[in-house]
């Protein structure tokens, strides 16, 4: 089966894929502006409903583990196809669940089949000229951004119409029309993989982190930034609930403001295909690092938590577009199983921050949670810096 013509990659398409990336991932993050409401429906605790965002992103882990490295292997347009079937069925299932234990479960499964975003960034990777794939890969997680900060917004608002419930139901219908405009749309791919089965293939993704020092490096720093954006938006509903008494569509509407980090995208990804993503990824770090000292504030001053928001997403889209477009460069043959490595390391960071996150707001207040978003802030600076700075700048510039 031949592989599509870079021409095969249209302005259209481009659009296609972005929308489809930020629907997808969507569905992990329905939940963050709605655990009051679990809350409340299901009589338990703060601590208690935000492990719901902890299993969902443990069940995205487990797709990324075991899914997403058949792009290598299998034609990527019927794995799509698969994966956005399952999550649309999984979505209506959430829809119905009548207790906290079936949404819990439901959530496990249907974080893993949700990685059909990460099928489709691979995708344009291959799909690009090499002289533009940063900022093709840019684009399509600009609309996965989009995609994030959207998910809060809609579910926060459809919530307050109709219940938590309806939000479930409805992105289950526009999984279901994605699904079919990817049959129809989308280019058949032929997998670039060379080795015999799935037992190889899986086993390859251990080579693949033992070789690659820079996929190992930047795994980590992608884990630490992304460990701190989702300590935010795990406290974050309680925090305007209780500080501010914001409803379920003030809160959702919190996440707007972030759509600003979603014009970092291109711009980060311009930077990487000039050769700067080494030295950029410092920069927006740093930046993610200073959102911390404003969000702090966030709980006498909207202004300020505004402020916070907008350097929180600008800094952690900046460096994880700087980070894959690092890791892409590493083996065109292998970036479905590339991405395996370095989004599992992205994830684990998630969660690790999300499971944090909910204790220390219990005990501690939003001053707890702000602690730990530093503070995974700070490691992955200190992470980048010992890794890069070693190097002279222009050695930086173009340096693998």
């Amino acid at each position: 089966m031949p592989s599509p013509s870079p021409e095969t990659l249209t302005p259209g398409l481009v659009r296609l894929m972005a929308a489809g990336a930020g629907l997808c991932v969507a569905s992990n993050y329905f939940s963050q502006p709605l655990l009051p409401l679990f809350a409340q429906t299901f009589g338990i605790s703060s601590t208690q409903a935000a492990l719901l965002v902890t299993v969902t992103q443990l069940g995205y882990i487990a797709g990324l583990i075991f899914l997403v490295p058949l792009g290598d292997l299998v034609e990527r347009r019927t794995l799509l196809v698969v994966c956005t079937a399952l999550n649309t069925v999984f979505l209506a299932v959430m829809a119905f669940s009548p207790n906290f234990h079936a949404l819990m479960a439901t959530a496990v499964v249907l974080g893993t089949c949700t990685v059909a975003a990460q099928i489709l960034v691979p995708l344009s990777a291959d799909l690009a000229p090499p002289l533009r794939r940063a900022q093709v890969v840019s684009s399509v997680m600009s609309g996965l951004l989009i995609g994030i900060l959207l998910a809060r917004f809609a579910a926060g608002l459809i919530a307050h119409v109709a219940g938590w419930r309806a939000v479930y139901l409805v992105a289950a219908v526009l999984m279901a029309f994605f699904c079919r405009t990817c049959q129809r749309r989308l280019p058949r791919v032929a997998p670039r993989a060379q080795e015999g089965g799935y037992g190889a293939l899986l086993k390859s993704i251990l080579h693949l982190f033992a070789r690659e020092p820079v996929l190992r490096r930047r795994g980590l720093i992608g884990g630490l930034c992304f460990g701190a954006f989702a300590a935010f938006w795990t406290s974050m509903a309680f925090m305007l609930k209780g500080d501010w008494h914001a409803s379920e569509a003030a809160i959702g509407a919190v996440a707007l403001v972030g759509a600003i980090g979603a014009m970092t995208a291109r711009f980060a990804g311009r930077l990487a295909d000039q050769g700067w993503a080494r030295v950029s990824t410092g920069a927006f770090v740093l930046l993610l690092l200073a959102s911390w000292a404003l969000l702090l504030a966030g709980t006498h001053s909207i202004a300020a938590l505004i402020a916070g928001v907008i350097l929180l997403d600008l800094g952690m889209q900046g460096a994880h577009i700087s980070n894959q477009s690092e890791v892409y460069r590493l083996d065109p043959a292998a970036r479905s199983r590339l991405t395996t490595v370095y989004m599992t390391l992205y994830f684990s960071g998630g969660a690790v921050g999300s499971a944090l996150a909910g204790p220390a707001y219990a005990r501690y207040g939003w001053s707890g949670t702000c602690a730990i978003g530093a503070a995974m802030a700070a490691a992955a600076l200190v992470v980048w810096a010992l890794g890069e700075l070693r190097l002279p700048i222009a050695r930086m510039r173009h340096a693998k």
